[in-house]
């Protein structure tokens, strides 16, 4: 039995973990609920359902609540907690000892530095679908034996279109993605490619891979969730259909498989797999994240604060779809690299605030 706190747990990732605690309840016990924004029943019913000894619905950033609940004696700290905001409970976690399930990519982008060093091996197990498939196919091989790591992206609502073409696309459209159900923010995200951007980023800090051998594939279907290339020819792929359950059940249960924990692919029927390469002058937003990732220390914070600026101002119809990316591109072309070695969670959190207001000056045609 572990005990599990989960961070998050009126979104997406929170949802379904619930849901495989609910389906596994001779493998898991909740001790420590968090959630925040505009669904107070529904954490209320998780409550009354799942009786933790700690459970805090907040408003606004909800930073405390999050830290205290990640800080909290656990087996597992699922962090599915959206944006920045997730960098504190991050940390807590690591310094509490305990396993961190992450699904809040941004805690690892903007803190990278900080993230590593208070990590133990093996603590941080990645329930990004991408990274998770990556962890699964390592397994498979010597880590001196890998010669790339391939994320593949779906491309999103506007695969095969130009820039040009990509120019009047709305909110409404970039939300339809065609194969994955998630929240707006990495819902457009995956739209731009910035998500896939930022999973280059999380995946040379996970797995300590250069840049230069994280290539990005577009897999339509999204049945392959990702591919490790070893050095003797081989490829190992890890494949199921689009969900999250299994990722988010071995970041549960690390390294043991949840049984069932969702349906297989079905082999009976006919199966194709397409591959395509990504299309870097539509969508620079992979380029842009390896260079930020490149240039190291905060400018991947930087990265990540201006693009969450870019689609709020987006989706509120303030940005047109093109501009996300250039906006992004523009703050971190402002941004100057600080020489220091040793970052705090202060110096990283003061650049956060600081690409969030050069992305709304420029957003707002203000100096």
């Amino acid at each position: 039995m572990r005990d599990v706190v989960i961070l998050g747990s009126t979104g997406s990732i929170g949802t379904q973990a619930l849901d495989l605690v609910r389906a596994n309840p001779d493998l898991f016990r909740v001790v420590a609920l968090t959630a925040g924004g505009s669904n107070p029943e529904l954490f209320e019913r998780q409550v009354a359902e799942f009786a933790p000894a700690y459970g805090d619905f907040y408003s606004g950033l909800g930073e405390d609540a999050s830290v205290e609940a990640a800080g909290r004696p656990a087996d597992v700290v699922l962090n599915g907690i959206t944006g920045a905001v997730g960098l504190r409970p991050t940390l807590a976690a690591l310094d509490a000892g305990t396993t961190l399930a992450l699904a809040n990519k941004e805690s690892l982008i903007m803190g990278g530095p900080l993230v590593l060093e208070r990590a133990e091996p093996g603590q941080i197990v990645p329930v990004d679908s991408e990274h998770s498939a990556l962890a699964q196919c390592l397994r498979g091989g010597r880590a001196d034996e890998v010669r790339r790591l391939v994320l593949t992206a779906s491309g999103g609502p506007f695969r095969g279109r130009t820039r040009g073409e990509l120019a009047g696309v709305t909110p409404e459209q970039a939300m339809n993605h065609p194969t994955w159900d998630m929240g707006p923010v990495i819902t457009i995200n995956s739209a731009t490619l910035v998500n896939k951007g930022l999973e280059v980023i999380e995946a040379h800090l996970l797995f300590g891979i250069p840049f230069d051998r994280i290539e990005v594939v577009v897999h339509p279907t999204s049945v392959v969730h990702s591919m490790v290339e070893f050095h003797d020819g081989s490829t190992l792929v890890q494949a199921s259909p689009p969900t999250m359950l299994i990722p988010i059940a071995l970041g549960l249960n690390w390294p043991d498989r949840v049984p069932d924990a969702a349906p297989p692919v079905d082999w009976t029927t006919p199966q194709t797999w397409e591959f395509f390469p990504l299309d870097d002058e539509a969508f620079p937003a992979v380029a842009l994240a390896r260079s930020a990732g490149q240039a190291g220390s905060t400018a991947p914070a930087v990265y990540n604060a201006a693009n969450e600026v870019a689609v709020d101002a987006f989706r509120t119809g303030r940005l047109a779809f093109n501009d996300i990316v250039d906006t992004v591109a523009a703050v971190l072309g402002e941004h100057d690299v600080p020489s220091k070695e040793q970052l705090t969670v202060d110096d990283v959190l003061a650049v956060d605030a600081w690409a969030r207001t050069a992305a709304t000056a420029r957003i707002e045609g203000t100096p």
